[in-house]
């Protein structure tokens, strides 16, 4: 599939709306066959829920194959083995980055339907044309929506957008369970005269200002905060994010693999880091269950993306600070660093 630009958006926008009719996915014409070789993962038992983060890389029509003038879907295999890993996990409530337009993001949802997957709610954040949006999809009712697209920031005289914008939604698990979602993608370290560094940090405290406000509505409101932050645990930008005036606002659950490997995204040079998170505030980290809270270990998934998704569990019911799981008992033992 490859037309210039303007015909590309108007015919994929075209095919979805056939497909959905003809129920046959752009990328997948059959749901997968369940048990097929496919690796359990936790699931949540009644009175439970879980969440998900995934960086897609870029579930849109962008130039793959270096030619200006034309723009590609993602390919077929890597869409497919998205798609899958969704369904082995079937998170209730599925968080994303690097999401196409809206063509692309309903090709996405008619895929998961495929795939056995049925999600009634959702919030949709576009970001001009880029194929850099996010987006959510919940099994529960999203009963309030304060989603942010006008945060800006100065550099000298500059002034800048948080990029990507910051998903806010309240989610109704049930009737007396309320989950606050926040959903943010931050400024790349790919190269910018102004320093990439400053511009995450910038967008990471504008980003603590909306964590700050919630907790100042309700210090005992259930908040998560999740997305690829593109930084590491000890950065600066996670620091304004987590803390305000030295003083913890929110918990790193780091939800790790089968072999304890806690890594969201790795680079061709064999390089691994945590750039993705799921950070709870004290409030919900008392409904943790980290037992259940895992990294996607999927060979599957190495063409598909440079990230790999993070799962966090939670009990459905508020408790008291007394419940709260030892987050240190998830954190590996420490060794000497020597050369």
């Amino acid at each position: 599939m490859k037309r210039k630009l303007p015909l590309a958006l108007a015919a994929l926008a075209i095919l979805a709306a056939g497909l959905w009719a003809a129920g046959c996915s752009l990328f997948q014409c059959s749901a997968p066959a369940a048990g097929d070789g496919a690796p359990a993962f936790p699931r949540p038992a009644e009175g439970e829920f879980s969440v998900m983060t995934f960086n897609l890389h870029q579930y849109a029509l962008v130039d793959r194959d270096g030619t200006a003038d034309t723009l590609e879907p993602k390919p077929r295999e890597e869409a497919e083995a998205i798609v899958d890993t969704i369904r082995q996990v079937s998170p209730d409530i599925l968080a994303v980055q690097e999401m196409g337009d809206p063509a692309a993001w309903a090709e996405f949802k008619f895929s998961l339907r495929q795939a056995g997957l049925e999600y009634g709610n959702e919030e949709y954040l576009r970001r001009g044309k880029s194929e850099l949006n996010m987006a959510v999809l919940s099994r529960f009712p999203i009963v309030a929506r304060n989603s942010h697209t006008d945060d800006t920031y100065t550099i000298g005289p500059t002034q800048f957008p948080v990029m990507r914008g910051i998903i806010e939604v309240d989610i109704e698990v049930n009737a007396q369970y309320r989950l606050r979602l926040m959903v943010a993608h931050l400024k790349s370290k790919v190269f910018h005269s102004f320093g990439q560094a400053e511009m995450r940090r910038n967008e990471a405290r504008l980003l603590n200002n909306h964590i700050r406000d919630s907790l100042k509505e309700n210090p005992d409101v259930n908040l998560l905060v999740v997305g690829d932050f593109n930084d590491d645990p000890s950065s600066a930008a996670l620091r304004e994010i987590r803390t305000y005036k030295h003083q913890p606002l929110l918990h790193d659950l780091r939800p790790a693999d089968s072999v304890g490997d806690a890594w969201t995204h790795r680079e061709n040079d064999d390089t691994y880091h945590r750039i993705d998170y799921m950070l709870a505030s004290t409030g919900l980290l008392s409904e943790a269950i980290p037992e259940k809270s895992f990294a996607v270990r999927s060979p599957a998934l190495l063409r598909a993306s440079d990230h790999r998704p993070i799962v966090a569990t939670f009990l459905a019911t508020d408790r008291g600070p007394e419940a709260a799981p030892d987050l240190s008992k998830t954190l590996p033992p420490e060794i000497p660093q020597n050369d």
